[in-house]
């Protein structure tokens, strides 16, 4: 059975173009500014190359991001809303953006205009291909015929089993951004000290462990899927990278061995979250028993 609504969500979704296509998502660009210019981060990459764009923070550019456009969230939503179709909004972490207030400013605006439909908005607390993974789940719980309430009511269960794990290859990129302190980035530099974050309850970023050197980082976000996940071998999982590929296909392959998972998907960290994570970012998705 065909369902009368529409799941949007925004680019720090981090999904590969085709599949967000294919799961007939409606996602809103976020922005970002590099070399004076602003950019729309949209998934399929029209507006910048995420390999360009990962090569030019290499080279010491520093990109700025912005919080959602309520402008830019009211063109989107009001098009679907005069079509006769419901929206069920599902956006990055209130812990990391103020992305979700803007959505609710959204919803509170169109409501009274489109009094006959329903606008409902889930704060994902995840965030990069965590909210992927919890917005592709959500789309594949629609496509099994699941009306909007059900869906909204799974996803705001469901986001506390949503494991982000990962590590970043520069400690300069999370330093900047406040999420380490001075003294913690220049000796875990000069050591080769690789953090071990996470994705808490409230959508914050924790660092909660260190690695020596980058192939134990990597181990060590496979270990986590070892102690949490929940039946591992019949999930999909998602691994997102900041432009290292071969990290991210020794990871799939560290989990297909040790899990036997059979789907994974891998795409890029896309602009808006690189910025703040750097290049060599490493992150792994998956459902467990808790974040």
């Amino acid at each position: 059975m065909e369902q009368n609504y529409v799941i949007l969500t925004d680019s720090s979704c981090d999904l590969p173009a085709e599949l967000a296509q294919e799961l007939e998502l409606t996602v809103l660009p976020l922005t970002l500014t590099l070399g004076g210019r602003e950019y729309a981060n949209y998934l399929d990459e029209r507006e910048i190359g995420f390999g360009d764009f990962y090569s030019r923070i290499r080279q010491g550019e520093v990109a700025v991001t912005a919080a959602a456009n309520l402008v830019a969230y009211l063109s989107l939503m009001e098009p679907i809303l005069r079509s006769g179709k419901d929206i069920l909004m599902m956006v990055f972490s209130s812990g990391l953006s103020s992305t979700y207030q803007v959505a609710l400013l959204a919803a509170e605006e169109l409501s009274p205009r489109y009094p006959q439909r329903k606008i409902l908005v889930v704060d994902t607390l995840c965030a990069s291909m965590g909210q992927g993974l919890l917005v592709y789940l959500a789309a594949r719980q629609r496509a099994e015929g699941r009306s909007i309430e059900e869906v909204r009511d799974w996803a705001e269960r469901e986001k506390y089993h949503l494991c982000h794990w990962f590590t970043v290859d520069d400690l300069m990129y999370l330093r900047r951004g406040g999420r380490l302190s001075a003294a913690t980035a220049l000796v875990g530099t000069a050591l080769g000290i690789k953090p071990v974050l996470h994705v808490d309850n409230e959508g914050h970023l924790i660092n909660v462990g260190k690695a020596r050197g980058r192939r134990a980082s990597l181990t060590a976000l496979v270990d986590r899927m070892a102690e949490l996940a929940v039946e591992p071998q019949g999930q999909t999982v998602f691994i997102s990278h900041g432009d290292c590929p071969e990290d991210a296909k020794a990871v799939e392959q560290m989990v297909r061995q040790r899990f036997g998972v059979k789907q994974v998907v891998i795409s890029y960290v896309g602009p808006v979250i690189g910025a703040h994570s750097g290049p060599g970012t490493l992150a792994l998705f998956f459902l467990g028993r808790e974040r």
